[in-house]
C-alpha cells in the first residue's frame, strides 16, 4: 500500500477527526452490535493527501432503518434524504453526515440507479466512479483500498473503476468529474482510456441538468491544472456543447499565468469569463446555459461591457483612461476587464505595466460625480427633463477634464453644461 502525506503504513497519521467531533460521534453511534461503518470517498482521499476534509460520507452494513434507530438513540437529528437508495442524513452538532447502506447497482438509465443492499465494502467500492474515490477509512484509522486508488493518487492518475464506458453510462456527469479530478489530482495528464470513453459518450451530457454542469465547470476551472485539462477538452470537442458557444482555452491559460505571477487566489467567475466571455451577449448565453445566479451573470456582463474598448491592447491604458474606466465600470468590472485584456495580449505574465495598472484600479478611489439635482435646484433650475440633460452634459465635461474636485473648476463646468442649452 502506497504511503501519502497523510498516511503512514496505510494508516491515517492525524487521528483527530476519528477521535473527536461530529465524525467521531457518528462512527461511535453506528459501529458495533454486528454492524460496521466507515468513512468513504473524497474525504478519505483528501485526508490521505494530508489535506483537510469537511464533507463526511459514511458507508455502513446497517440497513437504513437501523441507521435511523441508532441515530435517534444517539440524539442526532435524522433527515430521510434518500431512504429508497439507502441514504439517511444524520445532523451531528449541526454538521450533516450522509450515511448510505452498502449497495450494488442492479439497473441504471444513465441518471438514476436501482440498488440492492449488501454487506461487502469491496463490492460497494466497485460501483463508484474513480479508484481514488473508492477508498474507505475505518474508525481505527486504517485505509482500505481494494482498487489501487492510493497508487493512482501517488502517481497523479485518475482512472475509472472497471470499464470506463460502463461507469459513464451510469451517470454522464462522470465525464465532467473525470476532467475535474484530472485537473485537481492528475497533474494535467489525462488517462487515455477514460478520455476515449468520454469522447465516445459525450453526447450523453445533453441529459444533464444545467445546474449540475455549472457546479462542475466552476470547480474544474479553479483546479491546479485547469489550463491543461481545459485545453484538452477544447481539442476534443467538449467546450462548445458545454458553453453553448466559443471557448478560449488559450486566454484562460494566460489568465492563470497572470494570477500565478501576482500571487492572487483563483477566481472562478473571472476564469469563466476568460474561458467563455468576449462580448456582453456571451454573458447572457452563459446565464441561461449554466443557470448562473443573477449576481454571477451581472458580474460577467459588466466585465464584458468594460472589456469592449480594451480588446486588442498590448499595453495598459494610461492613468487618465484608467480613471475613466474606473468611473464608468466601477472597481470590480474595471479590474476584471483589465485582467481579461491582459490575458488577450501578448504581454508577459509578470508584465510590470499591467500589474501597476491593476494596482491603480484596486487602490484609487472611484470618482464620484460631485453634483446632483439638488445642486441645480439651488441654482434655480426647476426639476424636470432639463435637470437630467444638464447633469449628463456636466458628466461628460467633468470626465474629459480629468475629474476635477476643486469647487471653482466644478462650478465652471456646471455653467458650461447649463449653457449648452437654455442656461441658468
Amino acid at each position: 500500500m502506497t504511503d501519502l502525506p497523510g498516511l503512514k503504513d496505510g494508516r491515517l497519521e492525524d487521528l483527530a477527526p476519528l477521535r473527536q467531533g461530529p465524525l467521531a460521534k457518528a462512527l461511535r453511534a453506528l459501529n458495533g452490535e454486528g454492524e460496521e461503518t466507515r468513512l468513504i470517498g473524497g474525504a478519505v482521499r483528501d485526508l490521505a493527501l494530508g489535506e483537510s476534509a469537511f464533507d463526511f460520507d459514511l458507508a455502513t452494513t446497517a440497513t437504513p432503518e437501523e441507521v435511523i434507530r441508532r441515530g435517534r438513540r444517539a440524539g442526532f437529528k435524522v433527515a430521510l434524504t434518500g431512504v429508497a437508495h439507502g441514504t439517511v442524513t444524520l445532523v451531528v452538532n449541526g454538521r450533516p453526515i450522509e450515511v448510505t447502506t452498502l449497495r450494488e447497482d442492479v439497473e441504471t438509465d444513465g441518471r438514476h440507479a436501482k440498488v440492492a443492499f449488501g454487506r461487502d465494502f469491496s463490492a460497494d467500492a466497485r460501483r463508484r466512479d474513480f479508484t481514488i474515490n473508492a477508498l474507505s477509512l475505518d474508525p481505527d484509522g486504517r485505509v482500505h483500498d481494494s482498487l489501487g486508488g492510493l497508487d493512482d493518487l501517488a502517481l497523479g492518475r485518475v482512472r475509472f473503476i472497471g470499464d470506463a464506458e460502463a461507469r459513464i453510462r451510469e451517470d454522464y456527469l462522470r465525464i465532467l468529474r473525470f476532467f475535474r479530478f484530472s485537473a485537481r489530482f492528475g497533474g494535467g495528464a489525462i488517462d487515455r482510456e477514460g478520455l476515449d470513453a468520454a469522447i465516445r459518450l459525450r453526447g450523453g451530457m445533453a441529459r444533464l441538468s444545467r445546474e449540475r454542469v455549472r457546479a462542475e465547470v466552476l470547480k474544474l476551472i479553479v483546479a491546479p491544472h485547469a489550463a491543461d485539462v481545459v485545453r484538452t477538452m477544447g481539442e476534443c470537442g467538449f467546450l462548445e456543447p458545454l458553453l453553448g458557444g466559443m471557448g478560449y482555452p488559450g486566454r484562460l491559460a494566460r489568465l492563470l499565468a497572470v494570477e500565478e505571477a501576482r500571487g492572487t487566489e483563483p477566481d472562478a467567475l473571472l476564469r469563466l469569463a476568460a474561458l467563455a466571455v468576449a462580448l456582453p451577449e456571451d454573458a447572457d448565453r452563459l446565464h441561461d446555459r449554466l443557470r448562473l445566479a443573477n449576481a454571477e451573470w451581472r458580474r460577467l456582463a459588466a466585465a464584458a461591457s468594460a472589456l469592449t474598448p480594451l480588446h486588442g491592447i498590448e499595453t495598459p491604458p494610461g492613468v487618465r483612461d484608467l480613471k475613466k474606466l474606473l468611473f464608468a465600470a466601477k472597481r470590480r468590472a474595471a479590474r476584471d476587464a483589465l485582467m481579461l485584456a491582459e490575458a488577450e495580449s501578448s504581454a508577459n505574465a509578470d508584465d510590470a505595466a499591467f500589474a501597476e495598472a491593476d494596482r491603480f484600479l484596486a487602490e484609487t478611489p472611484e470618482p464620484k460625480l460631485p453634483v446632483g439635482g439638488a445642486d441645480l435646484a439651488a441654482r434655480g433650475i426647476p426639476g424636470g427633463p432639463r435637470v437630467g440633460e444638464i447633469l449628463s452634459a456636466f458628466r461628460d465635461l467633468w470626465v474629459e477634464a480629468g475629474f476635477p474636485s476643486e469647487p471653482e473648476a466644478v462650478d465652471l463646468l456646471l455653467k458650461k453644461a447649463a449653457a449648452s442649452g437654455d442656461g441658468f
